[in-house]
């Protein structure tokens, strides 16, 4: 059964086809080294300044400042064998370590020849749970998948050849187009980092009802909009953020929140939490190159009352009956 954009479902494919797959714990040593890898490179990049100035005289200091500088633009290799074959090994043991499990209403809904726009939230600190759609991970049947995340990540020195051989690309406008148009499917969060700003404990946040950018380009290019939710994701790290007006103003005006996370023992390794990532049925949209403002709240709405409705059919299901969900 498809969800049409225009509201109503439609009976010309089979009943739902629901598919589950759960990351199976390794090696603890395996796991960490994979978790410092994926999840350690700002820490690390901000231990490498800090001792440098404390041990280093100035000039050294400078120098390594100066390597950091060249690392945050020499070009990557997306491709890079040696990169995928470490990205391969991310997956695999990071997926086992929360564990991360992913439910999938209907398996059989998606097509691996087509593209498909799937809209994950929340961001939380990291939308760490997005391992579970990766093409290296293998739970989802799409060869070809990309994640959209801020360009500020790959001006991140080691994080930025980490994330690339992940299957990270940058969030632009142009760069989605290009991606559906060669028939890869992108995951896109739309809160972005400036959901964080609104992050709060005991309910979860979407920071998505203005955020109507990745419908439009779904619409321009005919492209299926699939809701994702991870529950649990929310909890895998302790934060902090100043309540103080001037943070906010900071905050709205650069459009990201910086905030102050961690995990065990202080470290950038987050807690053990069961993560269950659930995707729902990719509803159909129709291709239109000009969509009017009318027309893109029309399909923007549709989606936020799919993500609303899949987060309701399955809180219960994964320990999580009375959490909230706040659409903002």
């Amino acid at each position: 059964m498809a969800f049409e954009a225009d509201g109503r479902f439609s009976d010309r494919q089979s009943p739902p086809t629901p598919a589950e797959f759960k990351g199976s714990p390794g090696s603890i040593l395996h796991t960490l080294l994979a978790l410092v890898l994926w999840l350690g490179s700002v820490h690390f990049n901000f231990v490498v300044v800090l001792l440098s100035f404390i041990l280093l005289p100035l000039q050294k200091a400078l120098g390594v400042i100066g390597l950091l500088l060249i690392f945050m633009v020499i070009p990557i290799d997306e491709r890079s064998k040696w990169g995928r074959k470490l990205s391969r090994y991310i997956c695999k043991h990071a997926v086992g370590y929360f564990p991360v499990s992913l439910y999938v209403e209907d398996i059989k809904a998606f097509d691996p020849n087509e593209a498909y726009v799937f809209g994950y939230e929340p961001h939380s600190v990291w939308p760490i749970g997005v391992v579970a759609l990766a093409d290296l991970t293998g739970f989802m049947p799409l060869p070809k998948i990309k994640v959209l995340a801020s360009t500020a990540v790959f001006y991140t020195p080691f994080m930025r050849h980490v994330w690339s051989w992940l299957g990270l690309s940058p969030a632009t406008r142009n760069n989605f187009s290009s991606l559906l148009s060669s028939g890869c499917s992108c995951i896109i969060v739309p809160g972005g980092v400036q959901e964080a700003f609104y992050m709060e404990r005991g309910s979860e946040i979407a920071f998505i009802q203005k955020r109507k950018g990745f419908v439009r380009i779904a619409m321009q290019m005919g492209n299926p909009l699939v809701p994702v939710f991870c529950f649990g994701q929310s909890d895998v790290y302790k934060w902090w953020k100043p309540s103080w007006k001037l943070y906010r103003d900071f905050s709205r005006a650069i459009k990201f929140a910086p905030i102050i996370f961690w995990g065990v023992l202080g470290s950038p390794l987050p807690f053990r939490n069961p993560l269950h990532v659930v995707v729902g049925r990719p509803f159909v949209v129709k291709k239109n190159p000009q969509p009017t403002v009318e027309e893109v709240d029309e399909v923007h709405a549709q989606f936020v009352e799919a993500l609303k409705d899949l987060f309701e059919r399955h809180k219960a299901r994964v320990g999580c009956a009375d959490l909230k969900l706040r659409i903002l």
